[in-house]
């Protein structure tokens, strides 16, 4: 229950406010060149304290590998992973530890452990994403090794407002993250940060949708029939905290079309087979195809919000509840290299057993395959 994937295996451990949080990280095959300034680089990008609406809590998230890395290479063996907990305030929630708070896990917790740790949430809190996100920055690396993959992912939207024109083909992360809001349509992002700051100021919060792109991805990636592509992402998608939805190529919209509308004609071009203009989203069967894997993420509005909510207590007796502790008021900004290191995560577990069955990358199979 706290370990994901099966031959590239991620395990994390920690609370919101206890001591430190990490992970480690079994699967990782020797010899891999790690680059731990990448690595911290990813760290900073999901860290609090910074853009849009984010919670005023300052962590370094420093990482510390206490294992499975020797003169700058893998070993193979067991990664471990560190990060400090330095700005904790865990008697922030010390009013709060009788209550149950609306759209937080504290009851569910406590129905099924008996007890739990009311300080920000526990494991519950997505302070325990950036544990995830080391292991994926791990992923991304070794995957990069093999193939000329890019992973990509951005704010599609906040609330009501929505970007458009973003090009998934072309959209790299400089343009993402030059955005406040992590959203490459400057107009968009813009009224992205409004609407952010009109939620505050109410002391509400919004919720919204990532997009993630990944391309260069070999044909023949997936298991059928239980583990297709797509039922790995979804799942890896639908661990994050706040998660609520996940749609791959045209997702939901394509129930309202007709196969002759929905269906990619198929070529060969450019020495491969093609499969465009992509409306599956890179998956036929759920095997990758060659082309781009696209798919969304809904998130929910952030549970802690600065009005006061009708609650109980752990005798059932009703309460008020006035939110403590600090939060973001939008968590789509810092999801963005959440969503992409759970995408690696799968991806490298993919290719692992991709590996084991063809004896190697390639051929996977298929006219052009490589």
């Amino acid at each position: 229950m706290n370990t994901f994937g099966r031959l590239f295996r991620v395990s994390t451990f920690g609370e919101s406010h206890g001591a430190a949080l990490g992970c480690v990280i079994d699967g990782c095959p020797a010899g891999l060149a790690l680059d731990l300034s990448a690595l911290q680089a990813e760290l900073d990008r999901r860290r609090p304290g910074q853009g849009a609406g984010a919670s005023p809590r300052q962590e370094g998230d420093r990482v510390e590998l206490l294992s499975g890395v020797h003169e700058g290479l893998t070993l193979g063996t067991p990664i471990a992973a560190l990060i400090r907990n330095e700005d904790a305030r865990p008697r922030d929630y010390e009013a709060l530890a009788g209550l149950y708070r609306p759209g937080h896990a504290d009851y569910t917790y406590e129905a099924k452990y008996g007890h739990r740790d009311p300080r920000g949430g526990g494991r519950a809190s997505a302070r325990e994403t950036a544990a995830r996100v080391i292991a994926g920055a791990v992923a991304r690396q070794w995957l990069a090794s093999l193939l000329p993959l890019e992973v990509v992912a951005w704010v599609q939207a906040v609330g009501e407002v929505e970007a458009t024109g973003v090009d998934p083909e072309r959209v790299n992360q400089h343009e993402v993250d030059v955005s406040e809001v992590r959203c490459p349509d400057p107009l968009a992002s813009t009224q992205m940060i409004d609407a952010i700051d009109a939620a505050r100021a109410e002391r509400d919060s919004l919720g919204g949708v990532v997009v993630c792109v990944a391309r260069g991805l070999p044909p023949g990636l997936g298991e059928p029939v239980f583990d297709k592509l797509p039922a790995r992402l979804a799942a890896a998608a639908l661990s994050l905290p706040a998660s609520r939805g996940f749609e791959i190529g045209e997702g939901f919209r394509a129930a309202r079309m007709k196969g002759s509308e929905h269906n990619d004609p198929l070529a060969f071009e450019e020495g491969r087979v093609r499969s465009l203009p992509n409306r599956a989203g890179g998956v036929l069967g759920g095997i990758s195809t060659g082309e781009s894997l696209l798919f969304r993420v809904a998130f929910k509005p952030v549970a802690t919000i600065g009005q006061p909510q009708s609650t109980i207590d752990r005798e059932g007796v009703g309460a008020t509840l006035e939110a403590r502790g600090r939060h973001d008021a939008c968590v789509l900004p810092r999801a963005v290299p959440i969503v992409e290191a759970m995408t690696c995560l799968v991806l490298a577990d993919l290719v692992l057993e991709q590996r084991a069955r063809a004896g190697g990358l390639g051929p996977l199979g298929g006219p052009g395959a490589s």
